[in-house]
């Protein structure tokens, strides 16, 4: 399987939010956040998030299991059971990263593929599972072919967010389902300060023993992009899904994303 990356829409830093924002799958909410953080938006931002993973790539799972303590198998496990799909569905995993994701599918009886934007992830993906090179927002799979999308951690890293979901409504057939996972921040206000705190202050400090400084500094600063549950409520129910379902892993410091296709199966 082979892809290319799709053409981002250009924005400059430091302009104000503008529909084009809107339309490129950014709230203008959020781009206004995401430019009160000094965080790039359009071209820039999809080059940084290629960059950045390509050079993670090689230590991301030890970092991964290092700052959440080994909390984000249990939440993929969580993910995967909220997907409800029978074994010997097809699923494609999005931003599949070192493979994660796919491994659990194929532990559980699917027919999994993966795809990302970073060649260093890809290269760093021993799984044996197809792979292809792509941008979410234009995705190299036929129409209605795949009964499930997964993704893991990286709705913020998308460019075009709308335009990602749109390609979910395209590629899932009427019936099938989506399971997204997030960071989120917990509703109480001693946990809250906590994560705060680690989240802010102590994962940077860890990623840059560990991998690459910058990238781990830019992680805390990346949920500036996240819209709102109701922002990704809507925006899933304009791509064509319905049943869509929010709800916080471990007390919020993750959140899970799941919803179903429209149309008869």
């Amino acid at each position: 399987m082979t892809g290319m990356p799709h053409a981002e829409h250009p924005a400059t830093p430091g302009t104000p939010p503008t529909a084009a924002d809107s339309s490129a799958g950014i709230s203008l909410e959020a781009a206004a956040r995401a430019r009160g953080v000094d965080l790039p938006t359009g071209e820039a931002k999809t080059e940084l998030v290629r960059s950045m993973f390509d050079a993670i790539a090689p230590r991301y799972d030890l970092v991964n299991r290092t700052m959440t303590f080994g909390l984000d198998v249990r939440w993929r496990k969580q993910s995967l059971r909220a997907l409800g799909l029978p074994a010997g569905s097809t699923v494609l995993d999005l931003a599949c990263g070192t493979g994660d994701f796919l491994k659990l599918l194929e532990a559980g009886g699917y027919r999994s593929f993966g795809m990302d934007l970073s060649w260093g992830m890809l290269a760093a993906n021993h799984t044996g599972s197809p792979l292809a090179q792509a941008n979410g927002a234009a995705l190299p799979v036929a129409t209605g072919s795949v009964d499930g999308v997964t993704c893991g951690y990286a709705l913020r890293n998308f460019t075009e967010l709308a335009e990602v979901f749109r390609e979910f409504g395209r590629i899932v057939r009427p019936g099938g389902r989506i399971s997204l996972l997030e960071v989120s921040e917990p509703d109480s206000g001693l946990l809250l300060a906590g994560h705060r705190i680690w989240f802010r202050r102590v994962v940077p400090l860890i990623g840059g023993l560990l991998s690459d400084r910058s990238a781990y500094r830019y992680l805390p600063k990346s949920t500036a992009y996240l819209p709102s549950t109701d922002e990704l409520r809507t925006l899933l129910q304009e791509s064509g899904f319905s049943s869509v379902n929010r709800r916080g892993l471990s007390g919020g410091l993750s959140q899970l994303i799941t919803a179903t296709r429209s149309g008869r199966p």
